[in-house]
């Protein structure tokens, strides 16, 4: 009986656990849905758009580190209350929101209850679980955190037929407040009694030069790409990742030992990593503007018109395993990479006649790409460590994964309102009108059909640069892992080939 008991405890506790990490992942691309909504009401540019996106991506990435820490610390449980309390509080004040301003504000809130919750539902299943029921529990953290973006922009779509972008953040509120209570009634507190004290230093630098990195990436529209401002926020970025590296070296306990990115093998699981998510979170930032401002698509058609996507990546990866067995982890790796660029290529040729075919060929691509190479870098990443290494591991590919889509959506939406606002033909526009126009594409069909054309032409034209600009990221990394990753000797031996461990 005690240990059906604790069998039904452990499914409990996963299902808890799994629902915060939903949510809190759902939360990165479901607004995306409700951007044209939210430009129309709040009259946001093009700019905060990206602002409004990438605000919850920026600060949870820049917090992940510390945030694991402290769970680590000061308990697993503790971290997912406060996560939590903070992640539903910033989305009720967000329903009440009346300006893009407050809603950027808001957002970096609940990336920053975000960074509390994702990497505390991990530790709390390795860290309270027996080995015998851990393998399972983490196979379907794995599988809730991949699934839930795709999810969030369905659930957004359906609210978004009946209800207005508010709703979105009411279903936050909704499933933090159940997380939460769950959490207070099942989930036992759990810490590491031998974690070491939190490395505030390394994070502070570490926040300073992603924070200088991606504000001077998205302020770039605004400010001009060779401005001043501009470049002295890059150079922030560049000083601040050079002392984190001399600083962290010096530490005993390094909140990321750089050392780690000498194994070749972490190295290009890692760029593989990014890349994905680089283009995955620009190209969801672009295509859904792209299905409701251009070709007028419904929210809930907008949604579902890139479910495809998914529908490749899954079998794709379910695949993988049996494609590195055959051909190597490196081939299959960098191949799935090219195939992500082939299908941003794909989706660049796109413009507001195109026939659906043509974007399904796209998504199928980029799914089948990303579900190839997804598989191997996450080997690749923990693979390469031993095993008292792997926490490590776990938190460099949430790292990894959560840099990359902040700086995909900065770098994307900055390319896109960049050519956006270039190509925007204005001849004969009175000024005010004309600088309403240049702010967003939602606002400038409100001015008019005429503008609203022009609108549309020149937000295509961002829309492609936009997309090669991720597909040629796409196909670098895929040129990176073929070169860092060693080939598999002989096919019938083909393997994720180890680096020499870490000291």
């Amino acid at each position: 009986m005690r240990s059906r008991a604790g069998s039904s405890n452990h499914t409990i506790i996963t299902a808890v656990v799994c629902l915060a990490l939903a949510t809190v992942v759902a939360a990165m691309a479901s607004l995306n849905v409700a951007l044209p909504d939210i430009a129309r009401d709040t009259h946001a540019s093009q700019t905060q758009l990206s602002w409004i996106i990438d605000a919850y991506s920026l600060v949870f990435a820049s917090l992940l580190l510390l945030s694991g820490a402290f769970g680590d610390r000061y308990g697993r449980r503790t971290a997912l209350i406060a996560g939590l309390s903070i992640f539903g509080a910033g989305s009720a004040l967000a329903m009440l929101a009346g300006s893009a301003g407050e809603l950027i504000v808001l957002r970096g809130i609940l990336g920053l209850g975000a960074s509390l919750v994702m990497p505390a539902t991990l530790s709390t299943i390795t860290g309270t679980f027996p080995p015998e029921r851990r393998t399972r529990a983490v196979s379907v953290w794995a599988a809730v955190a991949g699934g839930s973006a795709v999810l969030g922009l369905l659930s957004s779509g359906v609210l978004l037929e009946w209800f207005h972008w508010q709703s979105v953040f009411g279903l936050n509120v909704v499933l933090a407040a159940i997380a939460l209570i769950a959490t207070l009634r099942f989930v036992p507190e759990s810490a590491d009694p031998s974690a070491p004290r939190i490395d505030f230093a390394g994070a502070a630098i570490s926040v300073v030069g992603l924070v200088a990195l991606v504000y001077s990436i998205i302020e770039a529209p605004d400010q001009g790409w060779l401005a001043a401002r501009t470049l002295l926020g890059f150079a922030v970025a560049i000083v601040a990742g050079v002392v984190f590296v001399l600083v962290e070296l010096r530490k005993e306990h390094p909140l990321l030992d750089p050392r780690i990115f000498r194994n070749k093998t972490l190295a290009a699981g890692s760029i593989s990593i990014f890349a994905q998510f680089f283009a995955f979170f620009g190209f969801t930032f672009v295509i859904l503007q792209y299905l409701q401002l251009v070709r007028n698509d419904s929210p809930l058609v907008a949604a579902v018109s890139v479910l495809p996507m998914a529908a490749a990546m899954m079998p794709t990866a379910r695949l993988a395993p049996t494609l590195v067995a055959k051909a190597g982890a490196r081939t299959v790796c960098a191949s799935g990479l090219a195939l992500v660029a082939a299908g941003l290529v794909i989706l660049a040729q796109l413009d507001a006649a195109s026939p659906y075919p043509l974007m399904l060929a796209g998504l199928l691509v980029l799914g089948a790409g990303m579900g190839a190479a997804m598989t191997p870098a996450t080997a690749a990443i923990t693979e390469a460590l031993p095993p008292e290494q792997q926490g490590v591991g776990s938190a460099l590919n949430d790292l990894s994964r959560e840099v990359g889509g902040a700086v995909g959506i900065a770098v994307v939406g900055s390319v896109l309102a960049s050519v956006y606002r270039s190509h925007l033909d204005l001849s004969g526009v009175a000024s005010p009108v004309a600088e309403r126009a240049r702010e967003s594409i939602a606002l400038a069909e409100q001015l008019g059909p005429r503008i609203a054309g022009h609108a549309e032409t020149a937000f295509v034209s961002g829309m492609h640069t936009a997309l090669i600009c991720g597909a040629a990221a796409a196909f670098a990394a895929a040129i990176g892992v073929a070169t860092m990753l060693r080939p598999a000797r002989r096919r019938s031996e083909a393997r994720v080939e180890l680096a020499e461990p870490v000291a």
